[in-house]
């Protein structure tokens, strides 16, 4: 499985660019680990996006949506982060969200160093939140996009993002049990989220659960716990860079609501736009070329046309 089998579900203007647009495979040493950044080279673009994934995803599965979030203005970095993609991880069963937004924030410093263009987070599902936590504690980023604003500390997030698993509306208890006596044993992701739910179309869906290094991956029980245990900075102290909310309108998994409400909690400059007709893996018109119009009207803010 590769981008090109994601990219087929895109609609065929967005599909034949993806298909054009080809990565290139760089690593970067942190803490140990082989770190794969899937990458597009461009001196002479005004501004570079990060795209982070969440559960589920990692490069392949989300690069079709290079060319939507920067187009020929900007250049693209597409980590995979440990537990997913290629990077290599020597220990997974100790790998736990913090490493994640550690690895992220160190990933930006280092960036931000090498190069002074402005830098974008553009975070997908879970994602979301993890660019918005990693803009906060490094205070090195020009804004933040996100396609979902999932608070693990609000009790019906917590409830979203596990409701029709294995483990149901009790996830978060149970989880909690289990991590204190199998904390480094490691379960397939879709025995704990709607996998089913991951896109409104089922072969999408039905690719990304089957994928090894996506959907398929297996995540251990620490790693499920300290997300849920996770609180992230206060959205009311939140003034690190300007977000854009890109959220699918018809996601079926962690519905619009949840993200909305949390945006309106945030004191910095706040914009919210629902995806028309887009599941949770926004593939769908007319939603999609909302995504790629919220996307240039946020480049122009940073950086002129």
């Amino acid at each position: 499985m590769n981008s090109t089998d994601y990219a087929h579900f895109l609609p065929p203007h967005y599909r034949d660019r993806a298909l054009a647009t080809k990565p290139r495979s760089t690593w970067w040493n942190w803490r140990g680990r082989r770190v794969h950044i899937a990458r597009t080279s461009n001196p002479d673009a005004p501004l570079r996006v990060i795209i982070i994934h969440g559960a589920g995803g990692y490069s392949d599965a989300l690069w079709p949506y290079a060319d939507i979030a920067a187009g020929e203005a900007g250049e693209v970095m597409l980590p995979d982060l440990p537990l997913y993609g290629y990077t290599v991880e020597p220990r997974p069963g100790q790998v736990r969200y913090e490493d994640w937004i550690e690895l992220l924030c160190d990933l930006v410093r280092a960036e931000h160093r090498a190069d002074d263009r402005p830098l974008v987070l553009l975070g997908a599902s879970m994602g979301g939140m993890l660019a918005y936590e990693v803009a906060a504690r490094t205070r090195r980023v020009a804004a933040v996009a996100a396609t979902c604003l999932l608070d693990p500390s609000a009790p019906d997030a917590r409830r979203a993002a596990a409701r029709f698993s294995g483990t149901g509306r009790i996830a978060p208890a149970v989880l909690g049990v289990l991590d204190r006596v199998a904390r480094g044993h490691r379960l397939p992701i879709r025995w704990v989220v709607d996998m089913n739910s991951m896109s409104n179309d089922p072969g999408l869906s039905r690719l990304c659960a089957t994928d090894p290094r996506g959907g398929g991956a297996r995540v251990p029980v620490g790693f499920l716990a300290s997300f849920l245990r996770f609180r992230p900075t206060p959205p009311e102290a939140f003034d690190a860079a300007p977000v854009t909310l890109v959220h699918p309108a018809d996601d079926r998994w962690t519905p619009p609501e949840l993200s909305v409400r949390f945006l309106g909690r945030i004191t910095s400059n706040t914009t919210a736009v629902l995806l028309d007709g887009c599941g949770h893996y926004p593939i769908e018109e007319p939603g999609l070329t909302q995504l790629a119009h919220a996307m240039t009207s946020l480049r122009q803010q940073l950086v002129g046309s």
